[in-house]
């Protein structure tokens, strides 16, 4: 019986310590902070998060000195239910603006400084993007999905992802960081970004952020098509449709879907 108890006294440990970890969000925790808020000893929480991080149920960054949840603990939650993933959720909305539209449809999902194309659905006309087919990746503030994702991550990480990304941007002809910014805070007004059509000669098209139920950008809808085809009223009507539609899927994504801790899950 003392054994049971010892045994049920530990699994709570555990637990405590995970949804401690989850609360601090993406930027993780120190250890001296987890154990002072779970009450614990410092020694036993460190054996605790070892033997986590063995599982890669926690992951350790040893530059920041952070614990965060790992992508095992992601992986396995994912499978609870058999919930669908953010790929399958989203193909048949994809299929069905392509049809309604005769447009090529995106889905791109964040990944690190990067945005990449988990999903196309294209349309009738050919049409020339920066990530081109699925498995392609562009930098995070080159091209509209990709903007409309990086203008709703939380401040801290859109300000170390515009420092790193703005010498790649050159390469693509990208903005200067006050027009950036500029763009940023005009999409978020806004709900999406229709701007940058002049990156790829005759190209343009429309992105709006998936959110997560923190209002986090996970993944963004974005829609490819030829400047003459993106009129000004077009284009509001085109953006409204996939505010909606991403609305809903924003309602239906799990948390613990892998393809929104690593992109290449999805493929």
């Amino acid at each position: 019986m003392e054994h049971e108890t010892s045994a049920a006294g530990s699994v709570g440990r555990v637990f405590s310590l995970l949804r401690l970890i989850g609360s601090a969000g993406s930027g993780g925790i120190r250890l001296t902070d987890l154990a002072e808020r779970a009450a614990l000893p410092r020694p036993t929480t460190h054996r605790i998060l070892r033997a986590l991080g063995a599982e890669a149920i926690v992951a350790f960054d040893a530059r920041s000195k952070r614990y965060t949840l790992g992508l095992d603990l992601f992986l396995l939650a994912a499978r609870a239910g058999n919930v669908v993933g953010l790929r399958d959720l989203a193909r048949p909305t994809l299929l069905r603006l392509t049809a309604s539209l005769g447009e090529t449809l995106f889905l791109l999902v964040h990944n690190g400084y990067d945005a990449v194309c988990i999903e196309r659905s294209a349309g009738p006309l050919p049409i020339r993007s920066f990530t081109g087919d699925i498995g392609g990746r562009v930098p995070l503030g080159i091209g509209q999905g990709s903007v409309a994702i990086l203008a709703f991550l939380p401040p801290a990480e859109q300000d170390e992802a515009i420092r790193h990304n703005l010498p790649r941007m050159r390469d693509y002809g990208g903005p200067d960081e006050a027009s950036l910014r500029a763009e940023l805070l005009q999409v978020r007004r806004d709900g999406f970004c229709g701007g940058a059509s002049g990156l790829i000669p005759g190209m343009a098209g429309v992105g709006v952020p998936i959110l997560d139920a923190e209002g986090r950008a996970v993944a963004a809808l974005s829609i490819g098509t030829t400047t003459d085809r993106l009129t000004p009223d077009r284009k509001a009507i085109i953006a409204g449709m996939l505010r909606q539609e991403a609305t809903a899927i924003s309602r239906q994504v799990n948390p613990f879907d892998p393809t929104l801790r690593r992109a290449a899950a999805a493929m």
